[in-house]
Protein backbone atom coordinates (compact mmCIF):
# COMPACT_ATOMS: atom_id res chain seq x y z
CA UNK A 1 0.00 0.00 0.00
CA UNK A 2 1.31 3.31 -0.86
CA UNK A 3 0.63 6.72 0.65
CA UNK A 4 1.92 10.38 -0.80
CA UNK A 5 1.63 13.42 1.52
CA UNK A 6 2.12 16.94 -0.33
CA UNK A 7 2.64 19.75 2.09
CA UNK A 8 1.42 22.98 0.28
CA UNK A 9 3.03 25.28 2.77
CA UNK A 10 5.72 27.82 2.20
CA UNK A 11 6.96 27.37 5.67
CA UNK A 12 9.23 24.04 6.26
CA UNK A 13 8.19 22.14 9.34
CA UNK A 14 5.20 24.56 10.37
CA UNK A 15 1.45 23.88 11.56
CA UNK A 16 0.13 22.08 8.99
CA UNK A 17 3.33 20.28 7.77
CA UNK A 18 3.60 18.94 11.12
CA UNK A 19 -0.13 17.26 11.13
CA UNK A 20 0.45 16.16 7.71
CA UNK A 21 3.81 14.40 9.36
CA UNK A 22 1.24 13.23 12.28
CA UNK A 23 -1.13 11.72 9.49
CA UNK A 24 1.90 10.13 7.92
CA UNK A 25 3.37 8.67 10.76
CA UNK A 26 -0.23 6.65 11.77
CA UNK A 27 -0.41 5.37 7.92
CA UNK A 28 3.53 4.00 8.38
CA UNK A 29 3.03 2.30 11.60
CA UNK A 30 0.83 -0.16 9.75
CA UNK A 31 3.30 -0.97 7.33
CA UNK A 32 2.26 0.84 4.49
CA UNK A 33 4.97 2.63 2.21
CA UNK A 34 5.07 6.37 3.00
CA UNK A 35 6.39 9.53 0.89
CA UNK A 36 6.23 13.23 1.59
CA UNK A 37 6.43 15.97 -1.22
CA UNK A 38 7.15 19.27 -0.08
CA UNK A 39 6.27 21.48 -3.06
CA UNK A 40 8.31 24.57 -2.12
CA UNK A 41 11.13 22.72 -2.80
CA UNK A 42 10.10 21.99 -6.39
CA UNK A 43 11.09 23.26 -9.72
CA UNK A 44 8.09 24.16 -11.39
CA UNK A 45 5.88 26.07 -13.64
CA UNK A 46 2.22 27.22 -13.16
CA UNK A 47 -0.21 26.33 -15.95
CA UNK A 48 -0.34 28.24 -18.89
CA UNK A 49 -3.90 27.52 -19.49
CA UNK A 50 -2.90 27.01 -22.96
CA UNK A 51 -5.46 24.12 -23.06
CA UNK A 52 -2.84 21.88 -25.24
CA UNK A 53 -3.60 19.37 -23.35
CA UNK A 54 -7.41 19.10 -24.63
CA UNK A 55 -5.99 17.77 -27.33
CA UNK A 56 -3.31 15.59 -26.76
CA UNK A 57 -3.88 14.50 -23.52
CA UNK A 58 -0.44 15.84 -21.80
CA UNK A 59 0.71 18.63 -20.73
CA UNK A 60 3.32 20.65 -22.67
CA UNK A 61 5.47 21.22 -19.59
CA UNK A 62 8.22 19.05 -18.43
CA UNK A 63 9.42 20.01 -14.80
CA UNK A 64 9.40 18.28 -11.27
CA UNK A 65 5.57 17.85 -11.04
CA UNK A 66 5.77 15.30 -14.08
CA UNK A 67 7.04 12.16 -12.61
CA UNK A 68 4.69 13.29 -9.29
CA UNK A 69 1.74 13.47 -10.90
CA UNK A 70 2.74 9.74 -12.15
CA UNK A 71 3.37 8.61 -8.80
CA UNK A 72 0.09 10.11 -7.53
CA UNK A 73 -2.05 8.26 -10.16
CA UNK A 74 -0.15 4.76 -8.87
CA UNK A 75 -0.98 5.80 -5.07
CA UNK A 76 -3.35 4.44 -2.48
CA UNK A 77 -3.52 7.01 -0.14
CA UNK A 78 -2.98 10.82 -0.91
CA UNK A 79 -3.00 13.70 1.68
CA UNK A 80 -2.77 17.22 0.14
CA UNK A 81 -2.36 19.60 2.99
CA UNK A 82 -1.98 22.98 3.16
CA UNK A 83 -2.40 25.82 5.95
CA UNK A 84 -5.64 28.53 4.82
CA UNK A 85 -4.24 31.87 3.61
CA UNK A 86 -6.89 34.86 2.75
CA UNK A 87 -9.60 31.78 2.87
CA UNK A 88 -8.00 29.54 0.56
CA UNK A 89 -5.20 26.82 -0.25
CA UNK A 90 -1.26 28.60 -0.59
CA UNK A 91 -0.22 29.30 -3.87
CA UNK A 92 2.15 26.57 -4.23
CA UNK A 93 -0.83 23.83 -3.65
CA UNK A 94 -3.23 25.79 -5.69
CA UNK A 95 -0.49 25.87 -8.93
CA UNK A 96 0.13 21.94 -8.38
CA UNK A 97 -3.76 21.49 -8.52
CA UNK A 98 -4.13 24.20 -11.71
CA UNK A 99 -1.69 21.62 -13.35
CA UNK A 100 -4.00 18.56 -12.65
CA UNK A 101 -6.34 20.24 -15.46
CA UNK A 102 -4.63 17.35 -17.90
CA UNK A 103 -6.61 15.16 -15.79
CA UNK A 104 -9.86 17.28 -15.99
CA UNK A 105 -9.01 17.13 -19.89
CA UNK A 106 -8.55 13.40 -20.43
CA UNK A 107 -11.78 12.30 -18.24
CA UNK A 108 -14.42 15.19 -19.43
CA UNK A 109 -13.26 16.36 -22.88
CA UNK A 110 -10.67 13.27 -24.47
CA UNK A 111 -12.49 10.98 -22.58
CA UNK A 112 -9.37 8.44 -21.94
CA UNK A 113 -9.55 8.44 -18.32
CA UNK A 114 -11.72 6.69 -16.48
CA UNK A 115 -12.17 5.51 -12.88
CA UNK A 116 -14.99 3.18 -11.69
CA UNK A 117 -16.53 2.74 -8.81
CA UNK A 118 -14.54 -0.40 -7.33
CA UNK A 119 -11.08 1.92 -7.91
CA UNK A 120 -12.34 5.07 -6.56
CA UNK A 121 -13.11 3.35 -3.27
CA UNK A 122 -9.71 1.83 -2.97
CA UNK A 123 -8.26 5.20 -3.29
CA UNK A 124 -8.92 7.75 -0.35
CA UNK A 125 -8.18 11.24 -0.33
CA UNK A 126 -8.05 13.14 2.82
CA UNK A 127 -6.83 17.14 3.27
CA UNK A 128 -4.74 18.47 5.98
CA UNK A 129 -5.39 21.64 6.73
CA UNK A 130 -4.50 24.56 9.89
CA UNK A 131 -5.67 27.89 10.51
CA UNK A 132 -4.98 30.77 12.90
CA UNK A 133 -8.72 31.89 13.49
CA UNK A 134 -11.03 30.26 15.43
CA UNK A 135 -14.13 30.34 13.16
CA UNK A 136 -16.20 27.42 11.39
CA UNK A 137 -16.00 28.78 8.02
CA UNK A 138 -12.80 29.07 8.02
CA UNK A 139 -11.79 26.08 5.38
CA UNK A 140 -15.00 26.55 3.27
CA UNK A 141 -13.37 27.96 0.84
CA UNK A 142 -10.44 25.24 0.21
CA UNK A 143 -12.97 22.40 -0.10
CA UNK A 144 -13.61 23.15 -3.33
CA UNK A 145 -10.76 22.99 -5.00
CA UNK A 146 -9.15 20.40 -3.03
CA UNK A 147 -12.47 18.04 -4.19
CA UNK A 148 -11.66 18.88 -8.00
CA UNK A 149 -8.35 17.38 -7.95
CA UNK A 150 -9.61 14.15 -6.14
CA UNK A 151 -12.40 13.84 -8.38
CA UNK A 152 -10.01 14.53 -11.57
CA UNK A 153 -7.25 12.02 -10.04
CA UNK A 154 -9.70 8.99 -9.04
CA UNK A 155 -9.57 9.73 -5.18
CA UNK A 156 -12.51 9.65 -2.92
CA UNK A 157 -12.54 12.56 -0.98
CA UNK A 158 -12.62 10.60 2.69
CA UNK A 159 -11.86 13.19 5.28
CA UNK A 160 -11.03 16.45 6.48
CA UNK A 161 -7.82 16.53 8.84
CA UNK A 162 -8.57 20.04 10.24
CA UNK A 163 -7.41 21.95 13.39
CA UNK A 164 -7.99 26.07 13.79
CA UNK A 165 -7.65 28.77 16.58
CA UNK A 166 -3.66 28.15 16.36
CA UNK A 167 -3.12 31.52 17.69
CA UNK A 168 -5.12 30.45 20.30
CA UNK A 169 -3.12 27.20 21.01
CA UNK A 170 0.05 28.83 19.95
CA UNK A 171 0.42 26.73 17.52
CA UNK A 172 -0.23 22.69 16.45
CA UNK A 173 1.49 21.37 19.39
CA UNK A 174 0.04 22.86 21.74
CA UNK A 175 -3.42 21.85 20.22
CA UNK A 176 -4.80 19.12 23.02
CA UNK A 177 -5.72 16.50 20.02
CA UNK A 178 -5.15 17.32 16.46
CA UNK A 179 -1.68 15.23 16.19
CA UNK A 180 -3.27 12.21 17.82
CA UNK A 181 -6.55 12.27 16.18
CA UNK A 182 -4.75 12.90 12.89
CA UNK A 183 -2.09 9.80 13.65
CA UNK A 184 -5.35 7.39 14.51
CA UNK A 185 -6.85 8.33 11.23
CA UNK A 186 -3.76 7.49 9.23
CA UNK A 187 -3.76 4.05 11.07
CA UNK A 188 -7.56 3.18 10.50
CA UNK A 189 -7.64 4.43 6.61
CA UNK A 190 -4.60 1.47 6.46
CA UNK A 191 -7.21 -0.88 8.12
CA UNK A 192 -10.47 -0.11 5.70
CA UNK A 193 -8.31 -0.55 2.78
CA UNK A 194 -7.32 -3.73 3.73
CA UNK A 195 -10.56 -4.60 4.37
CA UNK A 196 -12.02 -3.35 1.16
CA UNK A 197 -9.02 -5.69 -0.31
CA UNK A 198 -10.28 -8.49 1.53
CA UNK A 199 -13.77 -8.23 0.56
CA UNK A 200 -12.39 -7.58 -3.10
CA UNK A 201 -10.26 -11.04 -2.89
CA UNK A 202 -13.48 -13.10 -2.00
CA UNK A 203 -15.85 -11.50 -4.30
CA UNK A 204 -18.05 -9.33 -2.36
CA UNK A 205 -17.15 -5.96 -4.52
Amino acid sequence: MKAIGISGSPRRHGNTETLLDAFLEGVASEEADVSKVVLRELEFSSCKGCNACHKTGVCVLKDELTPLFDEILDADILALASPIYSMGVTAELKAFIDRGQVYWARKFILKDLYFDYHHIKRHKGFFISTAGQNWDHVFDGAYPVITAFFNDTGFEYTDNIIANNMDEYKGIKGHPTALEDAKKRGRKVVGELQSISKKNEIGDL
